[in-house]
């Protein structure tokens, strides 16, 4: 499993792990039929009201835009994943640690022309095995990788599974609904990084992660033990929130 720390805007160093070669391959499949179901679709509908002699029209309008506009259309809408890469569980994100631009999809779809179609992807595919960080020409050019979150619903199922009875929890601290998943994602990658990595900087971090989020959720409280606290956070958001 290869990772890639990437520093957020707010100067927290987060964990991920990059998206496996195996990963985009499926995903760029998973598009390709996902993209003919649904160009068969228009096509059937428009041969039914144009008639067929009108099939080079619809290759032009229709067909030809929507396969070549679908993949940055698609991350610009959803965040940076189309519909085969968010079945999989990748998405695109800046290695700087802000949000990918337009631009950025942009330059990635423009340098997938060589990267795979003129290459039939043997350029991107030694480039996203050879990188340290597995990015592509078009990744490479825009400053951006994928990673994997597919993690995150497993995750929500393990906490979901440690509570005994969601009927009979009781949420210790009801304002967490305050904060966002990408919040809680934030949360448990500090957590996870402090175990892995129990040195002075982390507990610093731990430290003011703590008193930030006791602040921006109003609680009158000083606890003890950082970590157990910010579990507890994690559960009462799921339990809030499902």
């Amino acid at each position: 499993m290869r990772t890639i720390d990437i520093t957020t805007t707010q100067k927290v160093t987060i964990e991920y792990e990059l998206a496996a070669l195996r990963d985009r391959i499926i995903a760029y499949f998973m598009d390709q039929l996902i993209l003919f179901a649904c160009l068969l679709v228009l096509w059937l509908l428009f041969m039914g009201t144009f008639g067929i002699e009108n099939g080079d029209l619809f290759i032009l309008i229709i067909g030809i835009p929507i396969y070549v506009f679908y993949t940055p259309v698609s991350e610009i809408l959803m965040d940076g994943q189309t519909f085969g890469k968010r079945i999989v569980g990748i998405k695109v994100v800046k290695l700087t640690g802000k949000e990918p631009s337009n631009t950025d999809y942009l330059i990635r779809w423009v340098f997938r022309m060589i990267d795979i179609y003129l290459s039939v992807g043997t350029i991107a595919a030694m480039l996203v095995s050879s990188s340290s960080k597995s990015q592509r020409l078009g990744g490479i050019t825009s400053n951006t990788t994928l990673i994997k979150v597919k993690f995150n619903a497993r995750f929500r199922l393990e906490d979901i599974e440690r509570i005994s009875s969601l009927e009979t929890y009781e949420p210790t601290y009801p304002e967490v609904k305050k904060l966002n998943e990408e919040d809680m994602l934030l949360i448990k990658s500090i957590i996870s990084r402090a175990n892995r990595y129990n040195n002075p900087a982390h507990r610093q971090l731990l430290q003011e992660l703590v008193d930030k989020l006791i602040t921006q959720l109003e609680l009158n409280i000083q606890p003890r033990n950082h970590i157990e606290f910010l579990k507890t956070l994690i559960r009462d958001y799921i339990v809030l929130t499902r």
